[in-house]
């Protein structure tokens, strides 16, 4: 197990060596400028801010000064909140993010289980129809098109909920639904198809001729076998959640690294939209690296691929 996670640990690097590079020179080569603004600052001025904040230079050098800094942690000062450096910012903003992304995956994934389990289990009726429509549906409906209505319907016309803001119990509520429901859906779909195929196989028939309940049948038995392609979905459900987070904090107004990522793009900021890539690019690697340890657990076969 030690040998095949230090294995993709190793693979990780590259992908996140890879990532850096080409979002610094995206970044570097759109069209405008962090000191661009509609009113036209002078030659000097301009020449000033582009050395204070190291722009003045080839644009190998700056890759080459943002390597060495990022691999001492330190990912530079913020061109728009002149006084606080990147790190800080993100310090800020990363637990509400992570906050709302965590909960939205374990609803998911306790919703999308059991449901997907519900389906299958009544395979062809009309709870099975249902469960399938509303997962169709939350999968084609995307969360920027969810967490307006919701905001909509329950703040403004019903008054149930807050529309924004954070720290109380009632405000997570609305976020976490609308970054949650498209991921139910996809965990329903997997956990539907898995669950029906592993009620067929030889072990599970066994397990109910000996007269198991269907409860233990089913969870200690199909469950198991089901569950393995939800695990292997973690992985681009962290990346949805946390790409997905974006939109749900501009639109519930929740002070996140979304927030700051689209704030950084809008104004140019390169050091604060550099980070905020570094971040994700690091929770996803680390999640797939997860995901690839719980697999093997689950199925030790996969430790000798």
């Amino acid at each position: 197990m030690l040998s095949y996670a230090l294995r993709r640990l190793l693979s990780a690097i590259p992908t996140l060596f890879i990532i850096v590079t080409a979002a610094f020179f995206m970044m570097r080569l759109a069209p405008g400028g962090p000191f661009d603004q509609e009113r036209t600052l002078e030659a000097t001025v301009m020449a000033n801010l582009n050395a204070t904040f190291g722009l003045d230079k080839p644009l190998w050098q700056q890759y080459g000064i943002y390597l060495s800094n990022l691999f001492q942690g330190d990912m530079g000062p913020s061109f728009i909140y002149r006084d606080k450096r990147v790190h800080e910012i993100l310090a800020e903003g990363l637990p509400i993010s992570v906050q709302l992304g965590a909960t939205a995956l374990i609803l998911a994934l306790v919703l999308g289980s059991l449901l997907g389990s519900i389906a299958a289990l009544r395979q062809n009726t009309k709870t099975d129809f249902a469960v399938i429509a509303v997962a169709t549906f939350g999968i084609t409906v995307p969360n920027f098109v969810v967490a307006p209505v919701l905001s909509l319907v329950f703040a403004v016309i019903l008054s149930w909920l807050p529309a924004q803001g954070w720290g109380q119990w009632n405000q997570m509520i609305l976020p976490v639904i609308a970054l949650a429901l498209p991921q139910i859906a996809v965990v329903t779909r997997l956990i539907r198809g898995s669950m029906i195929e592993a009620l067929r196989s030889d072990h599970v028939r066994t397990a109910r001729a000996y007269g198991l309940p269907t409860h233990m049948v089913v969870g200690k038995h199909a469950l198991r076998a089901a569950i393995l392609p939800a695990i292997s979905y973690l992985g681009p459900a962290a990346a949805a959640l946390l790409t997905g987070s974006i939109v749900v904090e501009q639109v519930f107004n929740l002070p996140g690294i979304g927030r700051y990522f689209v704030i950084g793009a809008l104004n140019r900021d390169y050091t604060l939209v550099m980070g905020t890539v570094v971040i994700v690019a690091v929770f996803v690697v680390v999640f797939n690296l997860i995901v690839d340890l719980l697999y093997a657990v689950l199925d030790p076969r996969v430790r000798y691929d």
